[in-house]
């Protein structure tokens, strides 16, 4: 078989959760079957999207052969995430139904899809990374902390994340003023640029916050940064499947989320859940809490980006099979 993956991953795009997953897909799929990335030849027998953009719908309107696509994107995360959510949220359902096949990132995922009217089979797949290459070296540390002045007995509370209020920004800001003694530091941008939600209110927001907080935007060695950190915070509101807790937990980092439905399904007990930013008090911060938690992240082995592309592969046949 010939597959085609179709991935949104054109200037600010290619840092989206979704490009990175489908890279991590990607590269394990081409040491086993025959795979081309972006190709605008049609000569394949199936296609895979990733979500759905100008360059995606053009191909899949011209592809005649099976098509699957990954709703790592669905109307309920645009929600607190884009300016406009309802200008593009209209379109998921006619677009999904399109396809022979498509691919929940979670059981959260499936059953939204189902709600709003998605008729094709759906299939549970999580996403996955390639655990031998999340590993935090001292090297990487004392070049990330020398870097942005942190001492060594600085505590370093890390999120990676687009800078908007379904990512809890806003949280993440009064954590920063609760806890002046530590270091927050937010890694990501506006990659929707004005069309991202409370954009100007943000972008307000973090120049008046406190002293305490970094924000690099976009970086080329995220595993710099992750070695760096002490631990990692996701005060996100709402994901599919979120890579950047994979990849935090992969590289031992103890972490702190908001409790969600589909973060429980995910990670279970790997993860210190709390219900209000006021919960997180500076026991939650202590080292034996930390230490308790960065024991449990062996168990993201689970989500090792080999496994996952079995689970594809396996899809893919019975798709052409169908």
């Amino acid at each position: 078989m010939r597959i085609n993956f179709i991935v949104e991953d054109s200037g600010p795009l290619q840092y989206l959760g979704c490009a990175t997953a489908a890279k991590n897909l990607y590269n394990t799929l081409s040491e086993s079957i025959d795979i081309s990335y972006n190709d605008t030849s049609l000569s394949y027998d199936l296609c895979h999207l990733h979500t759905f953009g100008p360059r995606s719908l053009l191909y899949l309107k011209r592809f005649k052969g099976k098509k699957i696509i990954t709703a790592h994107s669905t109307p309920q995360l645009n929600e607190g995430n884009l300016a406009f959510p309802r200008l593009v949220n209209w379109l998921y359902t006619p677009i999904y139904n399109q396809f022979d096949h498509i691919i929940a990132v979670s059981n959260k995922c499936e059953q939204e899809l189902k709600e709003m009217g998605c008729i094709k089979p759906i299939s549970t797949i999580y996403n996955g990374i390639d655990l031998k290459k999340f590993r935090s070296t001292n090297e990487k540390r004392t070049r990330f902390r020398e870097h942005y002045h942190i001492k060594d007995h600085e505590l370093v509370v890390l999120t990676v994340a687009q800078r908007t209020p379904r990512k809890g920004i806003y949280d993440f800001l009064d954590l920063a003023e609760r806890f002046k003694e530590k270091r927050f530091i937010w890694i990501g941008g506006f990659p929707y640029g004005l069309f991202s939600k409370d954009f100007r209110n943000v972008t307000t927001a973090l120049k008046h916050a406190a002293n305490n907080t970094i924000f690099p935007g976009f970086v080329e060695d995220i595993f710099e940064v992750y070695s760096g950190a002490d631990v990692f915070l996701m005060p996100s509101y709402a994901e599919g499947h979120s890579i950047v807790m994979l990849e935090a937990l992969a590289m031992g980092l103890p972490m702190i989320a908001r409790r969600t439905e589909e973060y429980m399904e995910a990670f279970s007990d790997m993860i210190y859940y709390y219900d209000d930013i006021l919960d997180i008090t500076e026991d939650v911060f202590s080292e034996n809490n930390l230490l308790k938690y960065k024991r449990k992240t062996y168990d993201v082995q689970r989500y090792n980006i080999r496994d996952i592309a079995r689970q594809h592969v396996n899809l893919y046949q019975t798709t052409l099979d169908s």
